[in-house]
């Protein structure tokens, strides 16, 4: 199961890093942050295919064609957290070495957007806010981390057990 889970935790860890570290520049030029959230969740989905291809390959190779829900599950969360990792070590290199502004301009391209919709000054405020703490969390690289796996993970963990309950195949009993 390690060699399974390593190759394809890194194929799927190196494949969500390249398209974030494109997306991040590319949308961050523009002020288009929901475009990167967008492009950024589909190219989550499009790594970790990964998921469904490393249990798959564990189960025909390596496990006699059967696997059941507990060990697609974990050899699925354990490419999860390789990928998941890389990504968050990509994002951190990205943020710290090439854009340590990105709150600042997220921010503000998010206060802008909320003055935009014609909110009250109540709700406007509430969102500045909430961007500020934001801001002050980001100053932390604990934080950082963290608010970087809360974004990566869960997708992780449901394509994990989509890809888990697809895959899973009992023993089949002669007869």
């Amino acid at each position: 199961m390690k060699k399974v889970v390593l190759v394809y935790g890194i194929i799927a860890g190196l494949i969500v890093t390249g398209m974030m570290a494109f997306s991040t520049g590319y949308f961050c030029a523009k002020g288009d942050f929901e475009g990167g959230m967008i492009y950024g969740y589909s190219a989550m989905i499009i790594a970790f295919s990964m998921i469904f291809v490393g249990i798959k390959t564990f189960r025909d190779k390596y496990n006699g064609g059967t696997i059941n829900f507990g060990k697609a599950f974990k050899t699925g969360l354990f490419i999860s957290l390789i990928a998941s990792t890389i990504y968050v070590i990509g994002w951190l290199i990205n943020y710290y070495c090439f854009m340590p502004d990105f709150m600042d301009k997220y921010a503000a391209v998010m206060i802008a957007k909320a003055k935009a919709s014609g909110i009250s000054a109540a709700e406007l405020a509430k969102q500045t806010a909430s961007m500020e703490h934001m801001k002050e969390w980001y100053k932390n690289p604990f934080f950082v981390i963290l608010m970087t796996y809360v974004e990566i993970l869960p997708v992780a963990l449901v394509v994990t057990l989509i890809a888990s309950l697809i895959l899973k195949r009992k023993v089949k009993v002669a007869v």
